[in-house]
């Protein structure tokens, strides 16, 4: 399955725009524990996952060609 990350802020430091194919991946769940082997500086930070620009509160399937944005923590108003 193929999905485009895209990082923002520090984490784009670890994680540069790009296409992965990944297989074995199902859920968001899943998906983060490839992200914090494959990239483990970010297993320390803290982080939000979007799914086609929507931001992901719970567990979600994935089912390929989707974009996946990796956010820091962020506030505003």
């Amino acid at each position: 399955m193929e999905i485009e990350l895209i990082s923002f802020g520090k984490i784009s430091e670890f994680i540069p725009r790009q296409k992965i194919d990944i297989t074995g991946v199902s859920d968001i769940d899943a998906l983060k524990i490839y992200l914090e082997r494959t990239f483990p500086q970010i297993s320390t930070l803290k982080y939000k996952l979007a799914l086609n620009q929507n931001l992901i509160q719970h567990n979600t399937l994935i089912s390929g060609n989707e974009v996946i944005a990796i956010m820091p923590p962020f506030s505003g108003g």
